[in-house]
């Protein structure tokens, strides 16, 4: 539609020029002693119209001549532009296609080029530690440096996950303060220093930051918790032969945080520390929720061999698990070693028996076979202990 009004709009100008010129009478004298020339006036305005066209054409042809070296030049430099970004764009594909030595010798190129030269210098720097080669990797890193700033803190992010891949944990953690003077606690940066916590074994650290990683959703609940519970058990460890500090520190472990390995871990020591009562706690407030994990674990085993406390309670808190699970060989197996330890002698026998019956163990046979010395039954003993080295049997 626009075309077709242009058309007319020439139409119609066309139209008037011939108009005009049809009417117009009128000469031009042009003196210029001992000169005379006397034209139209239409043929005057129509010469005119031409100086000025060939005078604006020179104008454009000289322009264009003069101005050829700054085109060349221009020209040049958009093409190495677009060079410099090709091979750029070939360093980032060489680096993530694994083609490390291609990668570095791209990212080179395109440092020297000028294209980013800060994210050229990081991808150089990548690519010289997959390929093993850490003194290029820190001339990198410091090239890197050295380019814009607003690349610092993607430096020294990339520094920290270098550092934590190379085991130099302290060094990372020393970086990663520096980044977050500067830009403050975000989660790819928790995350890394999450990482190098658990190098160091600075485990408290850790779990305080796997909560805050916890809360903002920014690790898949699959590894929140065995994370968790590895710091767990290495603080427990850490603190496996006092007692005080293990209850001190169990009063801080969030309930969501008990699992069946951090309580075992935590009776486990309590027993061998001497916390006979607190171990009987932690173990009956697992195995009273009733999660089938803890009821196959050591727990029971552990709450059958306390020797401190109150020895009946805690048999009859086993005897009333009994009613919801008769046919339990290891619950069967603790019942059996506290009534011996009690010297209810009639119960343990029975007890250790129906063990026996539901799953042989080598366990099962050495506390009969030790029930049988102390009642003076020298062949029940012997049959049992013979039971008990058979390849069959394993120790529960």
């Amino acid at each position: 539609m626009r075309g077709l009004f242009w058309v007319v709009a020439l139409f119609a100008l066309a139209v008037a020029v011939a108009v005009g010129v049809s009417v117009n009478d009128g000469y031009v004298l042009l003196v210029m002693p001992p000169w005379r020339v006397e034209v139209s006036l239409n043929f005057l305005l129509l010469g005119l119209l031409l100086a000025f066209i060939v005078f604006h054409l020179l104008l454009r042809a000289l322009s264009l001549t003069l101005g050829m070296p700054r085109q060349v030049a221009e020209y040049r430099r958009r093409r190495q532009r677009e060079k410099s970004g090709q091979i750029f764009q070939d360093a980032v594909r060489f680096l993530f296609e694994g083609r490390f030595g291609q990668a570095l010798k791209r990212a080179g190129q395109a440092y020297e080029a000028g294209r980013a030269p800060a994210l050229a210098a990081l991808i150089a720097a990548r690519a010289a530690q997959r390929l093993g080669e850490p003194a290029r990797q820190q001339e990198w890193l410091d090239k890197a440096k050295q380019q814009d700033a607003r690349n610092e803190s993607a430096t020294l992010m990339l520094e920290a996950e270098m550092l934590n891949e190379a085991r130099r944990f302290n060094e990372a953690l020393v970086v990663l303060q520096r980044l977050q003077q500067r830009e403050g606690r975000h989660i790819a940066a928790l995350r890394l220093e999450l990482r190098a916590r658990q190098g160091i074994g600075d485990w408290d650290g850790a779990l305080k930051l796997l909560r805050q990683l916890a809360k903002r959703d920014a690790l898949p609940p699959h590894l929140v918790r065995p994370l968790a519970t590895k710091a767990h058990l290495a603080n427990l460890a850490r603190r496996h032969d006092d007692r005080d500090a293990l209850e001190a520190y169990l009063r801080q472990v969030p309930a969501a945080e008990r699992g069946v390995e951090v309580v075992l871990a935590a009776a486990r020591g309590l027993a061998a520390a001497g916390g006979d009562s607190e171990a009987q706690r932690l173990i009956e407030g697992m195995l009273d929720q009733g999660d089938e994990e803890a009821w196959s674990s050591e727990l029971l085993a552990i709450y059958g061999r306390l020797a401190g406390g109150d020895q009946m309670s805690r048999i009859g808190r086993a005897e009333q698990w009994l009613r919801e699970r008769p046919a339990h060989a290891g619950l069967l197996l603790a019942l059996g070693r506290m009534c011996a330890r009690q010297r209810l002698w009639g119960k343990a026998q029975s007890y250790l028996e129906a063990s026996l019956a539901v799953e042989e163990t080598q366990a099962g046979h050495l506390e009969l076979a030790r029930l049988g010395d102390q009642l003076e039954r020298v062949d029940e003993a012997n049959r049992h202990y013979r039971a008990a080295v058979l390849p069959a049997n394993s120790d529960k």
